[in-house]
């Protein structure tokens, strides 16, 4: 239902197509969206691999298997919120499973042993 207006411009015709406001018969969206990640995913599981152990050990790294859609923003604010210890970074990788597995690296004045022994890794 458009209709048309003509109007002069410098001299010469312009054609302009009326837009009206649309009104839906109901909204498309009933609820908003909410963010899905909000903590670390319940699909989160620490990795206990030897290599896993080899990173506790060695690099004060914790490995987790954590949701493809999670970032390392959620990721790093996840493990200070559940564990109460500070990380210095966070490393990801995707596996050819498809799962996403991270290097939670902690600060140096947190021991990943014996955080890994209060999580019950080891």
């Amino acid at each position: 239902m458009a209709c048309q207006f003509f109007r002069l411009f410098q001299g010469a015709s312009e054609v302009i197509t009326l837009r009206l406001q649309r009104q839906p018969k109901y909204h498309r969206k009933s609820t908003p969206r909410r963010n899905k990640l909000t903590t670390m995913p319940s699909s989160s599981s620490p990795l206990t691999t030897a290599s896993a152990m080899k990173k506790i050990e060695d690099k004060n790294t914790l490995v987790f298997i954590v949701d493809v859609k999670a970032n390392k923003h959620q990721m790093k604010q996840a493990v200070k919120k559940l564990y109460n210890i500070d990380v210095a970074k966070v490393n990801t990788l995707i596996r050819p499973n498809g799962e996403k597995k991270a290097y939670v690296r902690l600060a140096s004045d947190y021991d990943a042993l014996d955080v890994a022994n209060k999580i019950g890794i080891i």
